[in-house]
């Protein structure tokens, strides 16, 4: 995952195709910065990605997609008052 200059994020999946995303919002919790993004050509789809601090890139952050529910709730929460005009529904 690459953070791209243009408020964008350029997803690899495991078969190797490339997804963007654009980045609506993002927020640090526990000192882990996270993202909402959505899928460029589908707007009904999003991800929330955590920042992977193990990542050892100096031009472009690295960043996974947040999978566990507790972390996935908190982090829903505080988007879902950051984007007021935005229904989150997991």
């Amino acid at each position: 995952m690459a953070e791209n200059k243009n408020d964008s994020i350029i997803f690899e999946a495991e078969d190797g195709t490339e997804v963007e995303f654009a980045v609506l919002e993002q927020t640090t919790l526990g000192g882990i910065n996270y993202l909402f993004v959505v899928d460029k050509a589908d707007d009904e789809s999003f991800l929330i990605l955590r920042e992977d601090s193990g990542a050892d890139t100096e031009e472009m952050a690295a960043y996974d997609i947040v999978e566990d529910e507790k972390e996935l709730d908190a982090v829903i929460r505080i988007f879902d008052e950051l984007l007021e005009d935005v229904n989150l529904e997991v």
